[in-house]
Parts: structure tokens; sequence; C-alpha cells
């Protein structure tokens, strides 16, 4: 008959895994612990938006003028909602390209705009390949000709959270809102 207690081999082999395996589940746990939602505070104080004395449209109109006059290009499909593109060439193998999205809504106090700016780093990544070529009485061969293919490549993407860069925003609208 088998006795079921444990066996001081048994009791080391589950320590030594215990011990091994300890820092393993509290870094898996540390992780889960700082996902970014978790730090997300949802306060009333924000830099995304702007009150204008004007109405919705003619608001995202003032809006869309001052995206345009700083070169970005616009999508005009809504006349609530306003989307400008700019790209940017901070070196030769890389490219930026800043997304801007404005929301005209009615307010209590004429319209409030809310402004989310979203930057795109892309990198410039190569691929080179070799030819082949078929001769019928030899057969296939390979050569090693160069063919390079450049491609940008999306390596990020974050919103713009500083409020500087909504405060510079807001005041060119209001400087063309007046």
């Amino acid at each position: 008959m088998k006795s079921h207690q444990s066996s001081p081999l048994r009791r080391r082999c589950l320590f030594a895994l215990a011990v091994v395996l300890g820092p393993m589940l509290a870094a898996c746990e540390s992780t889960k612990a700082s996902r970014v939602y978790q730090t997300e505070t949802f306060t009333s104080e924000t830099p995304f938006q702007y009150y204008s004395s004007r109405e919705p449209v003619a608001a995202c109109e003032i809006a869309k003028r001052a995206l345009l006059s700083q070169g970005y290009q616009v999508d005009d499909a809504k006349p609530f909602n306003i989307r400008g593109e700019k790209y940017f060439r901070p070196r030769a193998d890389e490219a930026t390209r800043l997304t801007i999205t404005l929301v005209c809504l009615p307010s209590s106090l004429g319209t409030v705009i809310y402004a989310n700016g979203l930057e795109t780093q892309y990198e410039m990544k190569s691929k080179g390949s070799s030819a082949g070529v078929s001769v019928a009485a030899i057969g296939s061969v390979s050569l090693p000709w160069a063919i390079d293919k450049d491609t940008l490549v999306k390596v990020g993407e974050e919103t713009v959270t500083a409020p500087d860069f909504y405060q510079r925003l807001f005041e060119l609208i209001k400087a063309l809102d007046s």
C-alpha cells in the first residue's frame, strides 16, 4: 500500500518549481497591472476642446481654414467633422503623418470644437531579392541580381497629448474667428 504523503524529493522539486516560476508569474501579473487604460484619468479639464460663439457649421469652417492655412490636406466630406493630414520627413529613411480630427458640436455657448491629433511614424525598409533564369538545356539558375524594393513600414502610432500643441491650434482658430 502506497502512502499519499509527499516525499522529501517531491517537496524539493515543488519548491524549486515555485522558486523558478514565481518571478515569471509575478512579471505577468505586473504587466497586466500596467495596461494603458488603467492610467486613463478622464478628467474634466482637457486641452482637447475649444469653445466658439459661432454656430457649428461656421465654427467648423473656420477650423478647416486654420488647417488649410498650415498646409494640411483636408477632407471636407462632413461639415461637422474635419480631418486634416500633413506629412513630414524628419530624416531620409523616416516619414511622419500628423492627422488632426476636429468635431464641432453645439453647446450652450455656441459650439465646442473637439480636437484629436494622431502621429504615425514610418520607417523605410529595404527588401532585396534575386532573379531566376530558366534555360531548357541547363535547367533553372538563380542569379543574385539585386532588386531592391524600399517600402515605408508603419512602426508606431500615438495620440498627441501635449496641451501646447492644441493650444497653438486653438489660438490660430481664435485668430481666424475674430
